[in-house]
């Protein structure tokens, strides 16, 4: 199984320190992320340090592109709205799951003109807490996007004209799978702790030959997903979700 890795919350006022720590430890590894970058953060429990910041973001954003780094909306402001789960419901609250078809398509055009404004594109579209419906699909494909990183399981799928790259269902799994495939780990570096990075580093150090860059991902042939596949997906999402509170 090759991993590869996503970095949640890129946003100016993110914990800084903590991004640039984990930023070294990819850059040594030679791993080539994907980041989800928020257009317009409002979410104040995202603020953390702006130690070392730059002084234009979205030219460090560009930077980062222009190192490998893979991109992807991630939401519009990453204030959550309703209390719904959506196709995907590991999480009980959406930035957009449960919302009418305009009011998303308005939003989600928003933030691809902020996008736009900064020179930024990408086609690819990384949802908060995981949550989107049918209605965000449809704006999606409507805006011109063509993918998600979210979903379970072992390649890149289609389903209703749109790729998806699933995450891991559990990472010690993922490290020890012999399986042939993909996915991705899914990190948060504002919340991470000494742990978390001697964790990573241990990660990256052991298994040099299972981490890869995103692009390497994006490039591998989707398959399309079947209806026993979607009810598959279905319930590790629910069995995840109950893990997760039990522990």
């Amino acid at each position: 199984m090759k991993i590869a890795i996503r970095l949640d919350d890129i946003t100016e006022c993110m914990d800084w320190p903590k991004f640039l720590r984990f930023k070294g430890l990819l850059d040594y590894y030679g791993i080539k992320p994907l980041i989800g970058v928020i257009p317009l953060c409002t979410d104040e429990t995202l603020k953390g340090s702006s130690e070392g910041a730059p002084e234009d973001f979205w030219q460090y954003v560009k930077d980062l592109s222009g190192e490998g780094w893979s991109l992807a909306m991630h939401g519009v402001n990453h204030i959550y709205t309703t209390d719904k789960g959506g196709l995907f419901p590991l999480n009980r609250f959406s930035e957009f799951a449960g919302l009418p078809y305009e009011e998303q398509l308005e939003n989600l055009a928003y933030g691809v003109d902020i996008f736009n404004e900064h020179g930024i594109e990408t086609r690819m579209f990384m949802a908060p807490a995981h949550s989107y419906d049918q209605n965000t699909l449809k704006a999606l494909k409507s805006l011109g996007f063509e993918a998600l990183t979210d979903g379970f399981g072992n390649k890149p799928y289609t389903y209703i004209g749109l790729t998806f790259y699933p995450i891991s269902f559990r990472q010690s799994s993922s490290l020890r799978s012999k399986k042939e495939g993909y996915t991705t780990f899914t990190v948060h570096t504002n919340t991470l702790n000494d742990k978390d990075f001697e964790r990573y580093e241990k990660y990256f150090k052991e298994h040099p030959g299972k981490f890869v860059s995103y692009a390497e991902y994006m490039a591998v042939t989707p398959v399309k997903r079947s209806v026993f596949g979607g009810f598959a997906e279905r319930f590790m999402v629910l069995l995840k979700r109950t893990l997760v509170r039990m522990i």
